[in-house]
């Protein structure tokens, strides 16, 4: 099994993560409306392409994991979330996740982080149990936060020393 490639994201990306981003979309790790024309543009004023990796395999962009920081605090600047991550559906089980997940840990001490923290949805168990492989613990559960679907979800904070 090929081994994926991660890199910085470019500008020459807005429009393929874009894509992935719709095509990935679910209520088992969203919890945004499903995304409509007219697409918002991927790259922002808040996300860039300095702030997302990026998974190929065989020259093909399969993934991405956006690295942000959770407050605009000075005094949390020692910790980094990751506020995205999506992979193709053709890539799932291929270990691209694990790969972002390991890439996006060096990036967040490259850049000074002590702790690096995201949020998931209590339903989504296959992204529980790979972060909790790659040493994310349950920091904390906000019982029934979200409404998706007419079933009530957990969301549950989990993070990590670097």
């Amino acid at each position: 099994m090929p081994v994926p490639y991660i890199r910085h994201a470019t500008t020459d990306d807005e429009d393929t993560l874009a894509r992935l981003d719709r095509v990935t979309w679910s209520t088992l790790h969203s919890v945004q409306e499903r995304p409509q024309q007219p697409y918002e543009p991927f790259f922002n004023d808040r996300y860039g392409p300095r702030d997302h990796l990026v998974a190929e395999l065989a020259g093909t962009v399969v993934g991405y994991i956006r690295l942000g920081f959770p407050t605009p605090l000075a005094c949390n600047a020692h910790v980094r979330q990751i506020q995205g991550l999506a992979v193709a559906d053709e890539a799932r089980g291929a270990g691209v996740a694990r790969a972002l997940l390991r890439a996006v840990q060096d990036e967040a001490r490259r850049r000074g982080a002590r702790r690096l923290t995201l949020r998931v949805l209590g339903h989504n168990t296959p992204a529980r149990k790979l972060y909790e492989s790659e040493g994310f613990v349950v920091e904390g559960i906000l019982p029934e936060e979200f409404l998706l679907d007419g079933v009530y979800v957990d969301d549950v904070m989990m993070g990590r020393h670097l």
